[in-house]
């Protein structure tokens, strides 16, 4: 997970200026965070050890929290929330820790919420931003997806920051994954050209966990807990019939996360297939041979795969979505097919219950750990704001609250290292000598 180029330089977080208003908050029932105080990039001492040992400086993340000292007058501020792409439990509970740590802690003058991701930022799209209160997003946390709506595709930077200086906004958060933080960081580098003193931080949503430099992401422990209810229906149905294959797809375009954790947390996988590990389907070490060889040795099988997996073996056109994401083909339903096919040609009957809940999944409200999260990445999204900081978003590293360059984050996808300790345990759970 440690990039070995990552320079000192890279984590200094932008700021609009001198922090000359006192906090409103209350110093005696919070402890504000040291703007001197940093949180280690390394957790390891031998990483640590070999950059003092080089005289190089330890690269390290401003600390996320309460400054005592903030930019922004905190009674005259305006802020704007708008939140991008695919559905991910927690959302709603993100926007209603930004309203209430606004209203009741930092005294703000008005929150606008935008509809429909980033189309509705641009002036005179509809429908209209709406001013939300903390009565309209009190019970919001309960209920699955945002309120505010979400849409993918790129829009206009200078037009969004035309509608955030028309409504004399300070403050942007978004509130989205990788296209949604690349889309702020422009609206943030259009601000900067022309100067405003507008702030924007993110929060990052990706219910793959797919975020650079962000070692959890919302939503993610939600997925992988409904995942292992839905491999346990899939155990259950494979034990059901001879030969029964229950093949479950998870979420993970480009990152299997979701897939190899759900598999190491339930004990019922006997194959996991991820985008960053190739497989085959044919051969010694194939996926169908070895499947029959579990078939003809325990009469059923789990399968679990993340959608990006195996993209390699299938033929299909170089399409994109609307925010510019490659689209992959169906692995799931081409699996589907490439079992039933293969041991039809062995005269081996076989039952294969296909199982896609991935709108389940993203549909859901956040279990408790996820809601933790999103209430702590939402306060601390506001700390950062009224402080000044900008083009950034709220990272968690090493059990701490980050401050993340948006340049930083964005420039890679996290992924599974084949060669590490989590595929390494998800290769020691499921089929010996598949995978590895």
């Amino acid at each position: 997970m440690y990039n070995p180029d990552v320079r000192l330089e890279d984590f200094t977080i932008p700021t609009l200026g001198e922090a000359r208003f006192a906090s409103p908050l209350n110093p005696k029932r919070l402890l504000f965070t040291n703007e001197g105080d940093r949180v280690l990039y390394y957790a390891h001492q031998s990483r640590i050890e070999e950059c003092l040992c080089s005289g190089r400086p330890l690269p390290s993340f401003e600390p996320a929290g309460p400054r005592p000292r903030i930019y922004f007058d905190s009674r005259a501020v305006n802020c704007g929330i708008v939140t991008c792409g695919g559905l991910c439990p927690g959302i709603n509970d993100v926007i209603r820790a930004i309203v209430y740590e606004g209203y009741l802690q930092y005294r703000v003058k008005r929150i606008y919420g935008f509809r429909n991701g980033y189309h509705g930022l641009v002036k005179g799209n509809e429908p209209a931003p709406v001013v939300l209160d903390t009565g309209m997003v009190n019970d919001i946390h309960q209920q699955g997806g945002t309120m505010l709506g979400s849409s993918r595709g790129p829009q206009d930077p200078a037009r969004m920051v035309d509608c955030l200086q028309d409504l004399n906004i300070s403050i942007l958060f978004t509130i989205g994954g990788d296209g949604t933080l690349r889309g702020a960081r422009a609206i943030a580098e259009e601000i900067g050209r022309r100067g405003c003193s507008i702030a924007v931080i993110g929060i990052p949503k990706t219910i793959d966990n797919d975020i650079s430099f962000v070692s959890r992401t919302f939503g993610f422990e939600t997925a992988v807990e409904v995942s292992r209810t839905v491999i346990q229906s899939a155990h259950v149905e494979s034990k059901g019939a001879e030969n029964g294959v229950g093949l479950v797809k998870l979420m993970g375009r480009d990152s299997g996360f979701i897939a190899a954790q759900a598999a190491i947390a339930n004990a019922d996988v006997n194959f996991c297939l991820i985008p960053e590990a190739p497989f085959t389907l044919e051969g010694e070490r194939g996926l169908l041979p070895k499947l029959e060889e579990r078939l003809r040795r325990r009469r059923h099988a789990v399968i679990v795969v993340a959608e990006g997996a195996g993209q390699d073996l299938m033929e299909g056109a170089d399409r994109c979505d609307a925010s510019g994401n490659k689209l992959h083909e169906d692995i799931g339903v081409f699996l589907k097919d490439s079992i039933t096919g293969y041991f039809k040609e062995r005269g081996m009957p076989v039952t294969v219950k296909y199982i896609d809940p991935s709108y389940i999944i993203r549909s859901r409200p956040a279990i408790a750990d996820d809601a933790l999260i999103c209430l702590q990445m939402g306060q601390n999204a506001v700390h950062a704001g009224m402080a000044g900081k900008t083009d950034m978003l709220i990272g968690y590293w090493n059990s701490h609250y980050t401050h993340v360059p948006l340049a930083m984050a964005v420039s890679a996808r996290k992924k599974i290292d084949p060669n590490g300790l989590l595929w390494q345990t998800v290769l020691s759970v499921t089929e010996p000598g598949f995978g590895g």
